[in-house]
């Protein structure tokens, strides 16, 4: 069998690029050969890869109807994957996707990622036109599939929700790879991705100046660049301002940058090496996180704002859920450094339900 997916893939970097990358790669391993069809911003060129077979230019409408056409001429591919999320798809509120479908004349699947609990009334259309084609919806949690159905008028039999998942992290431990970084004595506490405004690193730097008051071993490390877009908009004057916020604080030697776009084995060594992982998202309607599935699926400790992905995933004592506050984030960080016991069941716990993805 061979399929065709629709969505942002690397050298771009993202979460929905990481995602389908991800995908392909375990989908190869099941004997499904997969091409890209690969959509870019304007703003950069990309060195693609070989299986992207196609390249979008984003705010071209008529670019995805020459895709559509080249899968209708590709007598091999028998379905396509559209990787659904907001702000990849041009056109008003991501409108031109529905002219891929539209032209398409082979069956697809639409993942979607965030489902938005308030959307438009623009973004709800689209959506709700989109899923009404597809042969069948993937969402990743329980609270979507309820939105999709309740919300945008999806037929329920249409979805299955199936886990984000994870990358194959080999398991390496703690204390030799702490060696490794120099961090050897320090408790780590970690958060990675895309730099941006958004992800509550405020709130993460607040609460290590109260972490730091009892556990003066504490490491806050926030892994990973700035967002590319937001950097070619701005610069590093986001990064500056959590700067300023770290030496306001005097926490220069508790909250530290490692400012690249880490290698999955890169992460998988920083998350291995994390005594708790932090995910502070201020938005509570959050509906996805693939940096928290990651920690799941190493069987971090997890300290997390409340926001939907997180409760759902979290459930059964998988991590510890705050509002998203500083000094509550502060003392569920405290409660797991205090206790090993603690410590361990929430990994445990976390962990097993990482191997089932």
């Amino acid at each position: 069998m061979k399929i065709a997916n629709l969505g942002t893939y690397p050298p771009k970097q993202c979460g929905i690029a990481t995602f389908s990358m991800d995908l392909r790669n375990s989908l190869l391993v099941n004997n499904v050969d997969v091409d890209i069809l690969a959509i870019s911003d304007d703003s950069y060129h990309y060195e693609y890869p070989v299986e992207v077979k196609f390249n979008l230019k984003q705010t071209k409408a008529d670019d995805y109807k020459h895709a559509a056409q080249y899968i209708n001429d590709c007598e091999d591919i028998d379905a396509v994957i559209i990787q659904h999320e907001y702000g990849i798809f041009g056109g008003k509120n991501g409108k031109y996707v529905l002219d891929f479908a539209r032209k398409l004349n082979k069956p697809y699947l639409v993942v979607t990622h965030t489902v938005l609990p308030k959307p438009l009334q623009g973004q709800k259309d689209i959506l709700n036109k989109l899923c009404s084609k597809a042969s069948g919806i993937v969402c990743m949690t329980k609270q979507s599939s309820l939105l999709l159905t309740n919300i945008y008028g999806v037929n329920k039999s249409k979805i299955q929700i199936i886990g984000h998942g994870v990358p194959c992290f080999e398991p390496k431990p703690s204390e030799v790879l702490k060696e490794k970084y120099n961090l050897s004595g320090k408790q780590v506490i970690s958060t990675f991705g895309l730099i941006g405004p958004g992800k509550g690193l405020e709130l993460g730097i607040r609460a290590m100046a109260e972490v730091v008051k009892t556990n003066p071993t504490a490491l806050y490390l926030i892994l990973g660049q700035t967002h590319p877009m937001l950097k070619q908009r701005e610069g590093e004057k986001y990064r500056e301002i959590l700067q300023d916020l770290i030496a306001e604080l005097d926490l220069e030697d508790h909250v530290k940058f490692v400012n690249k776009f880490l290698s999955d084995e890169e992460l998988g060594e920083y998350l291995y090496l994390t005594d708790i992982y932090l995910s502070p998202y201020p938005n509570m309607d959050q509906a996805v996180s693939g940096t928290l599935t990651f920690a799941v699926g190493c069987g971090r400790a997890i300290v997390s704002t409340a926001y939907a992905y997180a409760s759902e995933v979290l459930q059964d004592n998988r991590g510890l859920l705050a509002k998203p506050e500083s000094n509550e984030l502060a003392q569920m960080i405290n409660m797991i450094l205090k206790d090993e016991n603690l410590k361990t069941k929430l990994q445990n716990n976390a962990y097993s339900l990482g191997q089932t993805w």
